[in-house]
């Protein structure tokens, strides 16, 4: 009965020690929400008036920071950005030199990411909901929503996106958007 009641004690103290080890911020930075790349990304955050947790969020949420992250659908780097997307960025940004494969490159995936996603938050009015939707789901069914739906610039009703997997993304960029201010904006 002694060693019963030893071992539930040590088993306890040991899921005690383990939560706390677990919630720690050295932990959730370490092995949960990693921030690499973090001077590229607020350098083009500042240079594009964006919020650069909210784009961790989105970087975490598309391809965990993984650089050479590559979709079923033919997104690819860590900001996930489709073949025509990229290529249309390029042409906006002058980059005649611009390969796709290049956005395996952070750097060049951060630069045209974060350009085509302010591109977007400023057609919808800066409207984080309505630009982290478009990013997932294309900025001509959001305008369609839109028109469809009468939502206007100030629309925050996360629950009525139409596409279940755009709604989720943006749930999921938003709650790792708090989450990485709360680690990394002290």
């Amino acid at each position: 009965m002694h060693s019963v009641k030893t071992l539930i004690i040590g088993l306890c103290a040991l899921v005690v020690f383990g939560h706390a080890i677990y919630s720690s911020d050295w932990f959730q930075k370490k092995y949960l929400y990693p921030f690499p790349y973090q001077t590229t990304v607020f350098r083009y955050a500042e240079k594009h008036n964006l919020d650069p947790y909210l784009l961790a969020g989105l970087i975490y949420t598309e391809s965990k920071f993984k650089a050479t992250a590559q979709s079923p659908t033919g997104a690819r780097g860590i900001m996930q950005m489709m073949p025509q997307t990229a290529d249309w960025v390029a042409e906006q940004l002058h980059d005649d030199k611009f390969r796709f494969n290049d956005l395996d490159d952070p750097a060049v995936s951060i630069r045209f990411g974060t350009w085509y996603f302010a591109s977007v938050k400023k057609e919808f009015a800066n409207n984080e909901v309505l630009a982290l939707a478009a990013y997932n789901g294309g900025r001509g069914n959001v305008r369609q929503w839109m028109s469809q739906y009468g939502w206007k610039s100030d629309f925050n009703k996360i629950e009525q996106i139409p596409f279940n997997e755009t709604r989720e993304y943006v749930v999921r960029v938003l709650a790792n958007k708090k989450r990485y201010q709360e680690l990394y904006g002290r």
